[in-house]
């Protein structure tokens, strides 16, 4: 699904250069289930945000089923993103002058879909996330883990066929957790490629792969053992 060579990314100031990435080289297959983890500032943010399609300022080849997205204009990107990948942020990102029915049926506008059809599965979603009674309100009258649960909600309805999460259960309670790292598994079963960021090892079980990040670099993947133990190459 998605070959990643050689992706850098680095953020200057008036100081130095702060490398984020560094020489990334990933393949991430139709189906799987993949774990990044890594201390703060590891980079799996960043490394989420490149895959997203929500950042542009990276060096290097990216590869979508086929499609060189690095040879690709923005408006090109945001429409290859808008039909094919979910994404659920730590922060949430929710549309503050939408109400959370509005914020969920979002992804399905860029469809090309019967409004009938998209209420429907609006509904069936506010059903299955409980959150039917807020479908009313505003993101400001939500506490933290309600929005992240609209949040999912809208990442998944229009079933992506990449979906990034990125901490998907940081504000929810344990029972609640569960539910959302279940519903992944499901998506997962049922054909969506999926990539999470978590410090979480429960969440972390659920992935089929585990990807190590240390300052930037991709020093462990259990999906390709040829670079266990490589350590960063300090440069100036």
């Amino acid at each position: 699904m998605i070959q990643l060579k050689n992706i850098e990314r680095s953020y200057k100031t008036a100081a130095a250069q702060t490398w984020v990435l560094r020489r990334v080289n990933l393949e991430i297959r139709e189906g799987e289930f993949i774990t990044a983890m890594g201390p703060s500032g590891a980079g799996k943010s960043s490394l989420l945000n490149v895959l997203a399609l929500l950042d542009d300022q990276w060096a290097g080849e990216y590869w979508f089923r086929d499609e060189a997205v690095h040879t690709m204009k923005r408006k090109q990107r945001a429409e290859l993103a808008k039909k094919n990948i979910g994404m659920v942020f730590q922060s949430y990102h929710l549309l503050d002058d939408l109400t959370v029915q509005e914020n969920i049926d979002l992804p399905l506008s860029y469809k090309d879909m019967p409004r009938a059809q998209r209420q429907s599965l609006v509904a069936d979603v506010l059903d299955r996330f409980q959150i039917v009674a807020k479908k009313d309100l505003y993101p400001n009258q939500l506490s933290g883990g309600q929005q992240q649960l609209v949040g999912i909600a809208r990442a998944v309805i229009h079933k992506p066929a990449l979906l990034l999460a990125d901490e998907p259960t940081g504000n929810l309670h344990s029972a609640q957790a569960k539910e959302i790292m279940e519903l992944f598994r499901e998506l997962n079963q049922q054909g969506t490629t999926i990539v999470q960021v978590t410090h979480s090892d429960a969440n972390a079980a659920y992935g089929t792969r585990t990807l190590q990040l240390r300052d930037g670099w991709l020093v462990s993947d259990t999906g390709n053992p040829s670079i266990e133990r490589h350590e960063p190459v300090v440069t100036a």
